[in-house]
């Protein structure tokens, strides 16, 4: 049975509160993520962007090793693991405060990651791309990001048919939280995946039903930050996409988001202030 909605994370023994939303910052050690300014290589830039982030704010940094653009080339189980660790690692040791996210769909990635020191899994494959990424997520007792997709990175472009969008994606993650539970996962994020296998018509239409995700109990974690759903809406370029970043961020604060990941930590943690200066609150 589904609970109630939840509102804390149990995050390696620290209780992080999310009746307040937080922000997370993306960190890609990959040439190829499809906004450039989130991309890192050296040791010393990654401890210079996370140290950025974290003093303007975010309380999460979600690392990347795998970009999941459409058609982002293919890297290796062991290559992309290297990636994370060699973030992970520095990050965990310099910043002991820093909650550190290991953005992967692949089990084995995912727990060198937490080994290395990291905290919580962010599959944007919600478990479809590895059978081993549940077990391995109720082993490691870590929270878990649970993101809807259809299909790979390379072919979720092509499966955007629904018969009724909101619920076939509340209907695709209810079936998940059950089966994580079962296996004894208590610290969920759910994401509806704007941008994954959703065309832009849908995800505007997603932003609008935002609110039913908290139907499942769990916060919800909205990532669009410069997607393409702004900058070709707009007919912009992504490195123009901030202003259209924070719109969205900000109706999706409206409709219940507690966590929002997004690429310019700044105007995100602002417009959580402003938002709830205005005395907003999340229901």
């Amino acid at each position: 049975m589904l609970q109630v909605s939840k509102k804390t994370l149990n995050v390696r023994g620290r209780l992080l509160d999310l009746s307040t939303p937080v922000v997370m910052g993306i960190l890609n050690i990959t040439p190829d993520s499809f906004y450039s300014g989130s991309r890192v290589s050296s040791v010393d830039q990654i401890i210079e962007k996370a140290g950025q982030m974290l003093s303007e704010g975010a309380v999460m940094i979600d690392i990347g090793g795998y970009s999941t653009r459409p058609g982002a080339q293919e890297v290796s189980a062991e290559e992309e693991g290297d990636r994370i660790e060699s973030a992970v690692e520095p990050l965990a040791k310099y910043f002991p405060e820093l909650i550190i996210s290991v953005d992967t769909f692949r089990a084995e990635v995912a727990e060198r990651g937490i080994c290395k020191g990291g905290h919580i899994v962010n599959d944007v494959a919600g478990g479809t791309l590895d059978d081993a990424m549940f077990d391995t997520v109720a082993r490691l007792r870590v929270p878990y990001i649970l993101m809807h997709m259809r299909g790979t990175p390379r072919t979720m472009n092509q499966l955007t048919t629904y018969e009724r969008l909101v619920p076939d994606i509340l209907r695709d993650l209810r079936g998940k939280v059950m089966v994580l539970q079962s296996k004894g996962v208590a610290d969920l994020i759910i994401d509806p995946g704007f941008g994954f296998a959703k065309t832009i018509v849908q995800n505007f239409e997603l932003m609008r039903e935002l609110a039913q995700f908290k139907l499942l109990g769990y916060p919800v974690l909205v990532g669009i930050s410069r997607k393409t759903t702004i900058h070709k809406t707009l007919d912009i370029s992504p490195e123009e996409a901030l202003n259209g970043t924070t719109v969205l961020n900000t109706l999706a604060l409206e409709r219940g988001a507690s966590i929002l990941r997004v690429h310019d930590v700044k105007p995100a943690v602002e417009a959580v202030k402003l938002w709830m200066a205005a005395g907003n609150y999340p229901n």
